[in-house]
């Protein structure tokens, strides 16, 4: 089994959202799963023209010379493929929305028309399952609203979503066994997919475990309540 993170994150390799994504591979990896986090900031990926040659003129292939082609080639080769990005604005970082907007050649201009909701088939049989993981350097759940929202499109199987992600890095002694022990459960939770195809009901809820009060969080942060 083939797990990939497509990690949308400015800060690549250093940033909080990639603690969570390799704790999510690492178990993926003891379950057996061939695992590789590719960091988006890295490579040159150009913006989408929307000129659609990807559908009439070279039907699957982007017009576009850059990484897009050998990435397009790790996303087909998937089981597993994850989004990993921190929350900018509400959404998804503009690295990895760059990416999914370049995912355009894996669509068709064949419309499906299903009780009055349109879609395009895909230009291949999907086979990959989708995980999403995000986290948000602010308290509350209701930061990730637009990121599940556009993510429901793909239907995916599992989704992390970390509020107070400044947490993550800390080197605080009882800050970093909170911490650890909620990366133990990522990791877990990377293990169960690899090696059942699905998360129990026990590690889900712990995904959302609290690693500190909202009122000490806001503190930390150097923030206040209005």
């Amino acid at each position: 089994m083939k797990f990939i993170a497509f990690n949308g994150s400015p800060s690549g390799a250093d940033s909080s959202t990639n603690v969570i994504t390799e704790a999510f591979l690492r178990g993926a990896a003891k379950a057996g799963a061939n695992t590789e986090n590719i960091f988006l900031i890295d490579k040159k990926i150009e913006y989408c023209k929307g000129c659609f040659a990807c559908w009439f003129k070279t039907p699957g292939k982007c017009v576009l010379q850059d990484d897009m082609k050998k990435l397009l080639d790790k996303y087909n080769e998937a089981d597993i493929v994850c989004f990993a990005s921190p929350v900018y604005t509400w959404n998804m970082t503009a690295v990895l929305k760059n990416f999914v907007d370049r995912l355009i050649p894996l669509k068709s201009p064949l419309i499906i028309n299903s009780g009055g909701e349109f879609d395009l088939v895909d230009s291949k049989p999907k086979t990959q399952q989708f995980v999403v993981i995000s986290n948000c350097g602010f308290p509350g759940n209701n930061n990730f609203k637009t990121m599940k929202a556009v993510f429901a499109s793909c239907n995916p199987v599992l989704e992390i979503y970390r509020s107070c992600g400044k947490l993550l890095k800390n080197k605080d002694a009882k800050i970093g066994a909170a911490v650890n022990q909620y990366l133990h459960v990522v990791e877990q939770a990377g293990y169960e997919l690899a090696k059942q195809n699905h998360i129990s009901e026990k590690t889900k809820s712990n995904l959302d475990m609290q690693l500190m009060s909202i009122p000490d969080y806001v503190k930390y942060i150097g923030m206040q309540f209005a």
